[in-house]
């Protein structure tokens, strides 16, 4: 029984399991983008995300040297860490979550294997809006909850127009800037 086991497994063993995230993980650092198919992308999302995470917290050297050191038992790549501390982590620094996309590219001809693309999220440059603001300063933290606010300053922005035009008769000049 596999009771409340969340791990997927891939139909490998453990240790063949590990080298194949090992593996995917150093080419999507180093590639930045990577096919494989859709099952291995999102096992891969779960097992690299808080290997990005790590590369933030950068606030003494012992710090950074430690991270180097549990980022290197991960993925055992000297030149994919390296990439990752020094490339990427500057990119993703004002990121909150969410550092790779999985995007689904239909099914392999061979044996009809749903095939997806992963990659990094602040590398792409056709979806990357105002990714030379983001290693600058952090992104605010947004909630769901939020909307009410907006709602509620729209209608009052509505409502003084709506008085603007009644005291004076006319149509209200707006100027674009």
């Amino acid at each position: 029984m596999r009771h409340g086991d969340k791990n997927n497994n891939l139909s490998r063993t453990a240790s063949h399991r590990k080298a194949l995230l090992m593996n995917l993980g150093c080419q999507l650092i180093t590639y930045k983008r990577i096919t494989t198919t859709l099952a291995k992308a999102k096992a891969l999302r779960v097992y690299i995300e808080p290997l990005i995470t790590k590369t933030k917290n950068t606030s003494s050297k012992e710090a950074i040297m430690h991270n180097h050191r549990i980022v290197f038992s991960y993925l055992n790549d000297k030149d994919a860490v390296k990439e990752l501390f020094t490339v990427v982590a500057p990119k993703i620094a004002g990121r909150p979550g969410g550092y790779t996309r999985i995007i689904k590219l239909g099914a392999r001809t061979g044996d009809n294997a749903e095939l997806a693309m992963i990659e990094l999220v602040d590398f792409n440059e056709i979806y990357g809006k105002g990714t030379a603001k983001t290693a600058a300063e952090p992104a605010k933290k947004t909630r769901r909850a939020g909307g009410a606010k907006k709602k509620a300053a729209a209608t009052e922005t509505t409502a003084e127009e709506a008085t603007d035009t009644a005291t004076d008769g006319s149509t209200p000049i707006t100027t674009e800037a």
